[in-house]
């Protein structure tokens, strides 16, 4: 049986690119093919589009990303709702979904001829937009999911928590964020970090002009209503699914019952790459 993976590039690094070419290289030799809808041309890849990538996911055995964690999110955006698993390969700063070090050609071809990965499933979240008693938008996220004012004015936002109201917000917007979103967005504006393997959502106001403001932590059976109450503002998706939101809008967020599955060459420790990323001052430790 024929085998084929596809391929995910960050569009601008060259050091991308050459490690592409590489590994397409020595894939083929393995008889392991490889497709991607990258406008980046790699010898020896199958240029495919994204609609035909999508239709013919479960014919693939891995979506393997070259690039940072925002790269990664394009490739769980591909294997999204399929098990295909997602292998990514830093190669910018430290990031929390892939590799901590790159590896070597030969040891990432090897994992990928031996299929040696180590998996982990991460939870996402799942979002409808109701307008007049209608969907108008639905769609997920790996990250998060944000509420926002697009304007110079403050948006206000009603949330709720099962179906009790929780606060009114005048703010620059709301954040809800998976464990994997905690330390993206959610982290930047003093979200709390949690642990992948933890199911719980992050809920966390920005800017908010009240008394209470804090980050909240928040059951992942829990259904969380974000009424818009401001003329116009913007719902984003990991930053890649964009809607735009008017006054009325009702905002359905709960975790979604489908993972993203990421593969690692390495087991690491979560706390490892914590340590990695923010070079947080552990020398002279006493443990193995």
């Amino acid at each position: 049986m024929s085998r084929s993976i596809i391929l995910v590039l960050h569009p601008s690094r060259p050091e991308a690119h050459r490690l592409a070419t590489e590994v397409v290289q020595e894939l083929a030799k393995a008889e392991i093919s490889v497709w991607s809808s990258s406008e980046v041309e790699i010898p020896g890849v199958e240029r495919k589009s994204t609609d035909e990538i999508q239709g013919s996911i479960r014919k693939h055995e891995l979506v393997l990303v070259l690039g940072g964690d925002g790269t990664i999110l394009r490739g769980a955006e591909i294997a999204h709702g399929s098990d295909i698993p997602v292998l990514g390969i830093n190669l910018g700063h430290v990031g929390f979904l892939a590799e901590i070090k790159k590896p070597s050609v030969s040891h990432l071809v090897s994992a990928i001829k031996n299929r040696s990965y180590k998996f982990e499933k991460r939870m996402t979240l799942t979002y409808k937009v109701i307008r007049r008693d209608s969907v108008v938008a639905e769609g997920w996220a790996l990250n998060e999911v944000t509420v926002e004012r697009n304007t110079e004015a403050m948006i206000e936002l009603l949330v709720q928590v099962d179906h009790r109201p929780l606060s009114r917000w005048g703010c620059d917007g709301v954040i809800c964020a998976t464990p994997t979103g905690s330390t993206a967005y959610a982290f930047s504006a003093g979200g709390p970090v949690v642990w992948p393997d933890v199911e719980a959502l992050v809920l966390l106001p920005l800017a908010a002009h009240a008394l209470f403001s804090d980050p909240m932590v928040v059951s992942p059976d829990s259904e969380i209503a974000i009424d818009v109450e401001s003329e116009i503002g913007v719902l984003s998706a990991d930053g890649l699914r964009k809607f735009q939101i008017i006054e009325g809008d009702r905002v359905l967020l709960t975790s979604e019952k489908s993972f993203v599955s990421l593969a690692h060459l390495e087991d690491v420790a979560f706390t490892d790459r914590l340590v990695a990323k923010f070079k947080l001052p552990v020398d002279g430790w006493r443990g193995e």
